[in-house]
């Protein structure tokens, strides 16, 4: 029977990042989630929701010969920059670029697979064993073969106060944190373990009543984001955004996962003047606070609403 990658497994967002015994943490990388394999030669590398990507990253296909044959690897795809941080724009423009323009931008902006869980491992499946013992195969895997760039290791710890302090990494890019239980085993397109990472999706009511979506926040800092989760509903049946989909940024092709929340949380942001067709703001906007001294109204055109929570590029 021919193996192929399973869908991956995603992750649901928490309020709060509290690391329980019988758990792991792993940071929560600002990249693009991704999963490659190698079988016989032949490499697939690919997005969370399955468009391939092998001829924009020439650097990560040329890597795979690091790997042992029927073996395939999840992970989060990132560009670094000079100063050690995460450059997600530089990555979203290098997964735009085919043939000649791929290898030049490779040459200039590299990108890393940084991975998190083994799938295969030389013609095993790995998904049926607990995290805990696909953890172990995976660092034994880049010990073993001594694994360089492109692949680096996801850091992965059971202490609450190590998993707290990569919580204060926003400024170097990192989003938040995922947790996994120890004993689970992969679970292909399922929801396990927890995330603190969140943007914030935002909408404003335009004069005819209807909820229109202007953007995105920056990411949360980790006490603005569990103080914002205490002031925001799930949302009811009818949520006027039911169904649609939302791009990780202007012009990128990844998409994000939401929670759908009732828009009536007012909030304070900073924005500038940079606006697509639809008069939505191309670039996230700053955050400033929560507003639930005011109320929504409908219309206010000059009021914004949070609509939704999000994870961007999520894990687990």
């Amino acid at each position: 029977m021919t193996w192929t990658l399973p869908e991956p497994m995603l992750a649901s967002p928490v309020c709060r990042p509290d690391l329980r015994p019988g758990w792991a943490g792993e940071p929560k990388w600002d990249g693009f989630r991704a999963l490659v394999s190698v079988d016989a030669g032949r490499v697939v590398l690919r997005y969370r929701r399955g468009t391939e990507m092998a001829a924009s990253l020439p650097e990560v296909v040329a890597g795979t010969v690091q790997l042992s044959d029927a073996t395939a690897l999840d992970g989060e795809l990132v560009v670094w920059d000079a100063a050690g941080r995460l450059a997600f724009e530089q990555l979203r423009n290098r997964v735009q670029r085919r043939g000649a323009k791929a290898a030049r931008a490779a040459a200039e902006w590299p990108a890393h697979f940084v991975a998190f869980d083994l799938l295969r491992l030389s013609g095993t499946d790995t998904t049926g064993w607990p995290y805990r013992r696909r953890r172990a195969a995976l660092e034994s895997v880049f010990a073993g073969r001594q694994l360089s760039a492109p692949w680096a290791l996801c850091p992965s710890t059971t202490e609450a106060d190590t998993v707290r302090e990569w919580l204060t990494w926003t400024s170097v890019g990192i989003e938040g944190a995922v947790c996994k239980r120890l004993v689970d085993a992969y679970q292909p397109s399922g929801r396990a373990g927890e995330s603190t990472s969140r943007t914030l999706l935002l909408g404003r009511y335009e004069a005819q009543g209807r909820l229109q979506y202007v953007g995105r926040t920056t990411t949360l800092a980790r006490t603005a984001g569990a103080a914002v989760a205490d002031l925001l509903a799930a949302a009811r049946r009818g949520h006027p955004w039911t169904g649609w989909s939302f791009s990780a940024g202007w012009g990128s092709w990844e998409t994000l996962d939401v929670t759908l929340v009732e828009p009536e949380l007012v909030v304070e942001v900073g924005v500038d003047v940079a606006r697509d067709a639809f008069g939505r703001w191309r670039h996230p906007a700053r955050w400033y606070r929560a507003r639930p001294d005011l109320s929504a109204g409908r219309p206010r055109r000059n009021r914004v609403v949070t609509c939704t929570m999000t994870l961007r590029g999520a894990q687990e």
